[in-house]
């Protein structure tokens, strides 16, 4: 049974650090090749700048507006850390090779867990680096990026309808009106290419609700490919990439979980799954405003594509 996700950090940091004892105190004394021999790996990118703004942001922030300044300043307007004499420059794991934590942990964590605002720090990491390749000029990005999709899914709503893939939906709660729809939107723009055997529906490629007795470990394990999936279980949700849990949040934020995916197949540039391509692509160019490219535009994208069109009056 999960547990409210209100409290939640990211499980796999929470592991790592206290598999490598370090305190919360000792968090800002951590330099930048500390956080990546705590989190090594391409896959963790996100994590270890998330982990280091969290703490270092404002120094870098002040002393690039002073850079000239005697303490605190290497020459190129970047804050070095001031490290607490009392302690240890690098931390030592007491085990050099901690094991990785099993999902199951992730989706129902311990009551009392330290790091609680990391968890939020890496969304809103990844949400802020897909701003910085569309649209960086725009502090509003973001707030904009939601409203678009908003829009999307209010018109969305009456095209399952529609096309019969979504029944009405006054009587159903947020979640519920969500997970629906996430499930129909492959079939509401298909894709020419049928899913892996072993995934069934073209919306597995996306989303994913676990059983009561279902081992998220195992699921991840035997699910074919590398793209971004969310796990749905009780009360909460994860996002994977692979094999490998990279954010949790409570369920009731499932209504922007589409945007978290589209963010980290934007950052890790991962290609899209060819059972959901349609479905991404106008995604892609309808949400993010981010135009296909001609050569990317396929049959199937410009026959789903104009049906939309022709539905929501455009």
């Amino acid at each position: 049974m999960c547990r409210s996700a209100s409290t939640w950090p990211h499980a796999f940091a929470t592991e790592k650090m206290r598999a490598a004892d370090i305190s919360e105190a000792l968090l800002p004394t951590l330099s930048r090749q500390d956080i990546r021999d705590l989190f090594p790996g391409p896959e963790h990118f996100l994590r270890r700048k998330a982990t280091w703004k969290l703490f270092h942001k404002e120094q870098e922030v002040q002393q690039a507006a002073s850079p000239n300044q005697e303490n605190g300043s290497n020459g190129r307007g970047l804050a070095t850390v001031q490290v607490n004499p009392c302690v240890s420059e690098t931390p030592r794991p007491s085990n050099p090779t901690p094991p990785q934590p099993d999902v199951q942990e992730i989706l129902d964590p311990p009551r009392t867990c330290s790091y609680p605002t990391l968890n939020m720090l890496f969304i809103l990491t990844v949400m802020d680096e897909l701003r910085c390749i569309l649209d960086r000029s725009n502090p509003d990005f973001i707030s904009d990026l939601k409203t678009s999709w908003e829009s999307f899914y209010g018109k969305a709503q009456f095209y399952g309808v529609f096309k019969k893939l979504l029944g009405p939906s006054t009587t159903q709660d947020k979640v519920t009106r969500s997970i629906a729809m996430m499930k129909a939107l492959p079939e509401m723009f298909p894709s020419p290419v049928a899913p892996p055997k072993n995934l069934g529906h073209a919306s597995e490629a996306m989303v994913h609700i676990l059983e009561p007795t279902e081992n998220p470990n195992t699921y991840l394990q035997r699910r074919p490919g590398f793209s971004p999936v969310l796990i749905i279980c009780d009360s909460s949700c994860m996002l994977a990439i692979g094999s490998t849990p990279v954010i949790t949040f409570p369920k009731e934020n499932i209504d922007t979980a589409v945007l978290y995916l589209l963010a980290y197949y934007y950052t890790f540039h991962l290609t899209y799954p060819k059972c959901i391509v349609t479905l991404l692509s106008v995604l892609q160019s309808e949400v993010q405003q981010d135009a296909i490219h001609d050569r990317d535009a396929t049959s199937s994208y410009k026959k789903a594509l104009s049906e939309w069109k022709k539905f929501i009056g455009e």
